[in-house]
């Protein structure tokens, strides 16, 4: 098993935050691997002052259910600490928040995808503890895709938004520590950083490889297939299609009442899409879109994660719908993300390109081609920040 930073801090005595004052930003799978939350750690801890908390979207908890859900602060009955929310009124820490604090510790369980806000939510700290003269600790955490593969669209700096601050593919392929590194160096922040490494993660590494338990980060991501699908099933959150929000299988399970599950399959196996099997199945969402309808539809089943295309995989069920239902696939309206202008679909894609392409019915390894260059270049442009192998 490795041991992420958490573990490597708690073993080491917390040494790094002795004679601190500490502010501590995480949510529910801020955990090491025998399950302990950071904040009983570092509470727990005499050698540690731990004196506030933030939460990201989700809330610390991560009770609130679905996207753009705000949430308030409050008084942590555990430990009397107050709780700040950086997924309310502010998405930026404040000066109060930030005041009597010498480093604030970041420790969050990413997914691997640019859409995924918390990465947004830190680097919105590192701006902040940059203007205030904080210092900031990130406690790396695995890329539970690994990080090697790269897939997607590059954000368009026009199509900036909370799903996408800062150019990134779909898929990254960095950890948090590696992406608080990038952001430092290219938006020339002026702030202390450190990044406290995991100890004995490999960049092959999928989550499964590590041994460490699985807890859900947001309330829709509750196993490993979830987030090895969430790259391309999130752009189903642009589209009217149900991405299985209401069903125990979120962005696994897609449709519509209006789908043929068989006639997408039949549809899809020219498509030549690795690493997964698509299996046609009815699901009835509880809540969230066509809530108590019978919707047709597939589940996607991850059978090779290594060879596994998630943005491929899913742009390609998009365009298959698009053929064979144009009538009634449309992309969705906004307001998504608190952009009220453009198309959610161009916000999740980082620009045009996608949307045009399936409209234009580009073949998707087409598409996938013209993703390549600019892939290459991120990559490049990455490589002096990784911290791993």
């Amino acid at each position: 098993m490795i041991k992420t930073g958490l573990e490597v801090l708690v073993q080491d005595g917390c040494a790094p935050l002795r004679g601190r004052r500490v502010g501590l930003l995480v949510h529910p799978a801020s955990v090491d691997g025998s399950l302990r939350h950071a904040v009983a750690l570092l509470e727990g801890d005499r050698a540690v002052d731990l004196r506030v908390l933030l939460g990201p979207q989700h809330g610390l908890r991560g009770e609130t259910q679905d996207n753009m859900i705000e949430w308030e602060g409050f008084t942590d009955p555990a430990t009397g600490l107050p709780v700040f929310s950086l997924y309310g009124e502010h998405r930026r820490p404040t000066a109060a928040m930030l005041e009597g604090i010498d480093v604030l510790v970041i420790d969050m369980q990413d997914v691997g995808a640019r859409y995924y806000t918390f990465i947004w939510t830190m680097l919105l700290c590192l701006e902040a503890c940059a203007e205030q003269g904080r210092r900031v600790l990130i406690l790396d955490r695995p890329n539970p895709l690994g990080g090697e593969a790269v897939e997607g669209t590059m954000l368009a700096p026009e199509y900036t938004s909370f799903v996408g601050l800062a150019p990134l593919p779909m898929r990254h392929g960095l950890t948090m520590g590696e992406l608080a590194r990038l952001f430092k160096a290219t938006r020339n922040l002026d702030v202390e950083l450190d990044v406290l490494p995991m100890a004995g993660w490999r960049r092959a590494m999928d989550f499964a490889a590590t041994g460490l338990p699985w807890v859900m980060p947001s309330p829709n991501m509750p196993t490993l297939d979830t987030a090895r699908v969430y790259p391309g099933g999130c752009l189903l959150e642009g589209t009217n299609l149900s991405e299985g929000r209401g069903t125990t299988r979120p962005f696994e399970i897609l449709g519509a009442p209006f789908i043929v599950p068989e006639a997408l399959c039949a549809r899809l196996e020219g498509a030549q899409l690795p690493g997964c099997i698509l299996r046609p199945l009815f699901f009835q969402p509880t809540f969230h879109k066509f809530a108590g309808e019978v919707c047709g539809g597939v589940q996607v089943h991850v059978t090779d994660p290594a060879a596994f295309r998630p943005v491929a995989t899913y742009v390609a069920v998009l365009a298959a719908v698009r053929a064979l239902w144009p009538e009634d696939f449309a992309w969705r309206q906004p307001p998504y993300e608190y952009e009220t202008n453009k198309l959610p679909i161009d916000i999740l894609a980082g620009g045009l390109r996608l949307r045009e392409a399936v409209d234009a019915g580009t073949g998707v390894w087409e598409l996938a081609a013209t993703w390549e260059q600019e892939l290459r270049e991120f990559t490049a442009l990455a490589a002096p920040f990784r911290i791993y192998d």
